[in-house]
Parts: structure tokens; sequence; C-alpha cells
């Protein structure tokens, strides 16, 4: 990425350019992609995905982004290249972040808030999406607009959207792989899909449902396994007292031993001198 010789990088505005140019490329999304144009950093061009679940899901639009020399004390301004049914083309949007609210601006906001607030600004409808620049096309012109929008070409750029902006890879082939577990790695697989279904929705927020039964078994499970490692120890103990019944009857046997040594020994004595005495021996 170069920028015009008559641009001063000491220059606020060009730092700060150049940072977010750095941090969009070093922190990609599959949502959008943004950079400036090598000949004028103060223009972008930016590629945002349809938001799902509506007319406008699949469609890839390019989108113009100009930034005043006052960047970012002054917001942008942005208008649409790509034929949506949503959006006037190469006219100034509206919103609340461009150049035509410059009141509601931030500094801390920056090209990838603007690019975010776009996205969200499409699906409105109603009093919601009146304004400069807003257009009102069926929703099926839009469905067909959505899949065009996808090989249009940017005259600047000159590569359509969809090699802009690729679309990401699809879920299914991801759960593929954990299909093919074997049994045994299903308890260790099944925390993680439990963690997977908390963010999703407000289910986290309430106690589980009777159908929602069937995640206690792996908890159980998980918990079980968890135990195992403790089981060696409890031969351990039943172990000790044995041996120190071995350890106590080995003494007491020693001395049982020389106890009848010595009564054995008394007793040849008593009856030597016994014999002596009565002239026996």
């Amino acid at each position: 990425m170069a920028t015009r010789s008559t641009h001063n990088k000491n220059n606020s505005a060009v730092k700060r350019i150049l940072q977010e140019a750095r941090e969009l490329a070093n922190d990609p999304s599959t949502d959008y992609v943004a950079a400036p144009l090598e000949e004028d950093i103060f223009e972008w061009h930016c590629t945002i995905r349809g938001s799902p679940d509506t007319e406008f899901e699949g469609g890839l639009y390019h989108v113009r982004i100009l930034l005043p020399g006052e960047y970012p004390f002054r917001p942008p301004s942005i208008m649409m290249l790509t034929p949506n049914g949503r959006f006037e083309l190469n006219t100034k949007i509206c919103i609340s972040f461009t150049n035509y609210h410059e009141e509601l601006w931030q500094p801390a906001w920056g090209i990838r808030t603007a690019i975010i607030g776009l996205q969200g600004f499409f699906p409105l409808k109603g009093k919601d999406a009146v304004g400069v620049g807003a257009i009102e096309y069926p929703v099926s012109e839009r469905k067909r607009l959505a899949a065009l929008s996808r090989n249009w070409t940017c005259p600047h750029c000159q590569q359509p959207n969809i090699e802009l902006l690729p679309d990401p890879p699809a879920a299914s082939s991801d759960a593929a792989p954990a299909q093919a577990q074997p049994p045994e790695a299903a308890v260790s697989s099944a925390p993680p899909a439990i963690v997977a279904h908390v963010p999703s929705g407000p289910v986290a927020a309430h106690p589980p449902t009777p159908g929602e039964g069937r995640h206690v078994p792996a908890e159980l499970a998980a918990m079980t396994a968890s135990m195992t490692p403790f089981a060696p120890q409890a031969v351990v103990p039943q172990r000790q007292p044995q041996q120190q019944q071995q350890a106590v009857r080995q003494p007491q046997t020693n001395v049982l031993a020389m106890f009848d040594f010595a009564i054995a020994t008394t007793l040849m004595l008593l009856a030597y001198f016994l014999g002596k005495k009565l002239g026996v021996l």
C-alpha cells in the first residue's frame, strides 16, 4: 500500500488511516474487506456481505468510502457502487455515522465502525429506512440483484466481488470429522458441543427444559471419567494393614520360639541337677 507524495506521514489523519489499514489487514473478517486506494489513502473501497435471513443474503456489495482531511474528527462519506435495491448508486448515503450527521460522529469510531453500521442499515424497512440515498425496491428485485452482485466488478479494482470477498467455508465440512470419531472419544467432545450452544441464544439465561436432558449424561460421563484416576488409591489402604499385621506377627512368632527354647533349656537343667543329686548322673 502506497501513499501519494503529497501526504505527510506525520499528519495525524494519515497516521490514523495507516493504523486502521494495518488493523483491518491483520484482523480480517468474513463479512467485509476494505483497503485504501494505492494512489489516495483518503479513498477506500470496501466489499460487504449481505445480511443473512434477509433479501440481501448471498449478495456482495462494493462500497466507496471517502475520508475528510480532518479524519477522524470528522466522519466519512459512503457511496454504494453495486446495484442493490436499497441505496442509490454513486450517491452519498445519509446515515448516522456519515457526513450528514457530523454532530453524532465520535473520533473513537473508525472505518470498521462505519462498515458494520452500514451492514446493519441494509435490512431496515419503513421509516427507519428513509433518508438521502435510500430507495425501496421489491423483495424479489433485491434478491435478483443480490445474486447478480456476486460477479459484479468494480471498474477501479478490476476484480469481481466474489474474488474480493470469497464465501467462508461451509459449517458442514467441519462437522464431518466429529461424526467419524470412535465412541470412546464422544465423552471428550461433548463439552465443546454444550459450550457451543451457550452463546447462541437465550437458553443460557433460563433453566433447562425437559427436552434438554440429553446433555446430562455427557456431564455425568465427564464426572465419572474425572473420578477414575482415584480408583487405584482405594486398594492401597487395604494392603497397608495386611503388611502391618504381617510385620507384627513376625516378631510375635520369634518371641514364642525364644520362650519355648528357654523353657526347654530350663527343664533340661533341672533334670540334670536332679539326676546328679540322686546319683543317677
